[in-house]
């Protein structure tokens, strides 16, 4: 966003926050001023109790006081004037700055730098097939056309999968590379450790997150200042899971929050009249063969299952040294970046034709604006209503990352592997079979083979249905020992231990927490239930 129109959105921002909180307290049944602001002091307090290494404890700590010090003895105007000071800190805090001298830098230097780092091309390689271009690394596929149409008829809210902090830059490259503008986003405080990503991170319009700060009236303002970039006809970058995934799996738990502010945009436009009232939802999925943050993501995850320690700020992806290991062990691997763009839905998770009008189930044209009208055609906002609405276009979201979900070659043999360890100790909970793995003896390189070969033809027939899509480099051949070749490779260049290497005619697991991890990319279909049965008819 620029900064003029970021200067502009953080005023109505303020304005809208603050009116609403006073709206609010004046109600008989709402929250009064007082309570409002002792409960954001509470919760920010008990995050200065912890929160032991931000470089601005002291100044947090010390305007915190002060609100104490003066929230005892004041009346409504000071009120007031405590809930301005705090709406105006809180926005100062996220302010982003877009910078068009590193936007150019970006655009012109990185596409020629990250095909170079990902793909660590020789001399003698440079020599015969000259300097790469972008699309060699990002692999750009799905409804980009469709993604570019809508970005003209309305404003777009990408959302993306979440695998990797590379996942951010990735994507601000690959709408380059498809002709659009930038897009406004939030960043976790964690992606500014890194002093490289940093540096772009607060140069290219980000805004900044901080997922320690718990306070009600925070979340709130992080939200409408999403509603606002919207209103203002400025694309938006939502990640929906709010997170980097754990577990590896494709996201079937998404947070509805920032996918409300969609629809809180469209019903102000329709209630402003504005030109270009429609806002857009298109689903991203992005796929990587390696994941930077595998061993620390998977490690959580197991560590605590369903009670993660959701903000990781110490990974790989924080240290410079770990992501140039990480980008130099593809040596000759050609490994590829697949960005598979989804097609367009509306606010409520209806499909979108060309033209950019909702349709149904039948392909026929609807009339959206009827969803949010009250009896007389005005456009009203009604919480219960727009949640469910909310909720569904959720659900919507999560039906294409799965379709648009890219098969890669290191998913296809670490479920085949997964799975076969997994049926060799069938009295094994999950846990115990991670300890123990394949005891050392492995399976033949023919066994491995065969049953990716069944995998392949399953996630072929799913592909064919339009249930997934299948790598156009890395699987798309059929070729089973082609695809092992492919993964084992992968498989044994970054992470501390391989994840499964080859020792004459056996494959061995050399790390199971890994293995499931890219494993879980594919659970979900029923491949599960497949592979077991041909196990089962094999023994």
């Amino acid at each position: 966003m620029r900064n003029d129109l970021r200067d502009a959105a953080l005023v109505e921002l303020r304005s809208r926050i603050v009116d609403a909180c006073i709206a609010q307290a004046a109600l008989d049944d709402g929250l009064p001023l007082d309570v409002l602001i002792n409960d954001t002091l509470y919760h920010e307090k008990k995050r200065l109790e912890t929160d032991r290494e931000s470089p601005v404890r002291a100044q947090d700590a010390a305007f915190w006081d002060g609100v104490k010090s003066r929230l005892s003895k004041a009346g409504d105007s000071e009120l007031k004037e405590l809930l301005k000071g705090i709406v105006e800190r809180f926005t100062e805090e996220i302010r982003g700055n877009f910078s068009p001298w590193v936007y150019g830098m970006a655009t012109s230097v990185m596409p020629k730098a990250l095909p170079l780092l990902l793909n660590a091309l020789s001399p003698k390689r440079l020599m015969s097939r000259g300097m790469p271009d972008i699309a060699e690394t990002i692999n750009i596929r799905g409804n980009v056309e469709g993604l570019r149409r809508m970005n003209e008829l309305g404003t777009v809210i990408l959302a993306p999968t979440h695998v990797s902090n590379l996942d951010s830059p990735v994507v601000g490259w690959a709408l380059f590379a498809m002709g659009l503008p930038p897009f406004t986003y939030g960043a976790g405080l964690n992606l500014f450790t890194n002093p490289v990503m940093s540096f772009f991170m607060r140069n290219l319009g980000a805004y900044r997150v901080d997922r320690r700060k718990t306070a009600p009236i925070y979340k709130d303002i992080l939200k409408e200042y999403a509603t606002v970039a919207l209103e203002m006809g400025q694309p938006n970058l939502f990640f929906p899971a709010g997170t980097r995934v754990r577990s590896g799996k494709i996201e079937d738990r998404l947070k509805l929050g920032l996918l409300s502010c969609g629809l809180r945009a469209y019903i102000n436009n329709l209630a402003r009249k504005q030109d270009r009232p429609n806002i857009y939802v298109v689903p991203c999925t992005l796929n990587y063969h390696l994941v930077l943050e595998a061993e620390t993501l998977i490690d959580d995850h197991l560590r605590i299952q369903g009670k993660s320690r959701y903000i990781i700020d110490d990974d790989e992806s924080s240290r410079p040294r770990k992501i140039l290991q990480f980008t130099q062990n593809l040596v000759n691997l050609s490994s590829r970046i697949s960005v598979n763009v989804g097609d367009p839905l509306d606010p409520f998770g209806n499909a979108v034709d060309p033209e950019g009008n909702s349709i149904d189930s039948h392909g026929r044209v609807i009339d959206i604006t009827r969803y949010v009208s009250d009896k007389e055609g005005r456009p009203t906002h009604l919480p219960q209503r727009d949640r469910v609405y909310t909720r569904e276009a959720g659900e919507s979201v999560g039906r294409s990352f799965k379709v648009h979900n890219v098969v890669l070659s290191t998913n296809l043999v670490a479920f085949t592997l997964f799975e076969m360890v997994r049926h060799r100790h069938r009295d094994l909970d999950l846990y115990r079979l991670l300890r123990t793995g394949d005891e050392g003896t492995g399976v033949t390189v023919s066994e491995l083979t065969r049953h990716v070969a069944e995998m392949w033809d399953a996630v072929a027939e799913l592909a064919r249905k339009g249930e997934i899509t299948l790598d156009s480099r890395s699987v798309s051949s059929g070729d089973a020992t082609v695809i092992v070749q492919s993964a084992l490779r992968h498989f044994g260049t970054y992470h501390t231990r391989p994840v499964m290497v080859r020792r004459g005619d056996r494959v061995f697991t050399e790390d199971m927490n890994l293995l499931l991890y890219y494993s879980n990319r594919l659970r979900g279909y029923g491949l599960e239930r497949e592979l077991q049965r041909a196990l089962a008819e094999a023994s």
